[in-house]
């Protein structure tokens, strides 16, 4: 395992059931701030919060890009490879082997979870996608397994457009993901209606 898998900033909070949300924030945040928002997903799953590695302008994020939504792939790919291999370790460490682990990641956090799923297939058993953009595109594509991904999008998002979502969709398609797309009338914020098709969603794939 990578040495560096060690150097991530992250918080544990346990819950009482068998799932695990692995929270990723988008470009700004850190470990707590999705805390508040996932246990409205789901009162009693353990929570995993990871704090990207990647300062731009001082403001963290989980790999580097170029300009607004022109994305450095190849350090999507190698910051990715390091946040499974945490991720690997966490699930370990916090005894977490025989539960499901879901991604919730938002803008920059779901990026980064869609790149670890074409990445690494088995890290995550899933993920919730919101207002996610397409990383990179892989060279041969993992089998998914019909693992669940959803994909949040604001239909008026001036960052991520529409058939740039429906392009990511697409992908995990060819990965047989059980993939779900769903666009709301919304930008790039998160809003009341993103929290209840996120919570919805994982009442389904229990």
């Amino acid at each position: 395992m990578n040495d560096r898998a060690l150097e991530f900033i992250h918080r544990f909070v346990p819950g009482r059931s068998k799932r695990t949300l692995l929270l990723l924030h988008g470009t700004g945040g850190d470990e707590n701030d999705l805390l508040p928002l996932a246990r409205e997903l789901d009162p009693h799953a353990d929570l995993l919060s990871v704090r990207g590695r990647v300062l731009e302008n001082g403001m963290p994020r989980f790999f580097r890009r170029l300009t607004e939504g022109v994305f450095d792939e190849e350090d999507v790919v190698r910051r990715a490879q390091e946040l499974a291999d945490f991720v690997a370790q966490a699930r370990e460490h916090y005894a977490l082997q025989e539960g499901r682990l879901i991604a919730v990641g938002y803008s920059n956090g779901a990026n980064i979870a869609s790149a670890m799923l074409l990445l690494r297939p088995g890290i995550l058993d899933g993920a919730a996608l919101l207002r996610a953009m397409v990383p990179f595109v892989p060279n041969e594509f993992p089998d998914l397994q019909k693992a669940p991904v959803l994909i949040a999008e604001g239909a008026h998002d001036p960052i991520v457009p529409r058939e740039n979502a429906q392009r990511l969709a697409e992908l995990f398609q060819r990965a047989r993901a059980d993939v779900r797309i769903d666009f709301e009338e919304a930008g790039h914020n998160l809003t009341a209606t993103t929290l209840s098709l996120v919570r919805s969603w994982l009442a389904e794939i229990k």
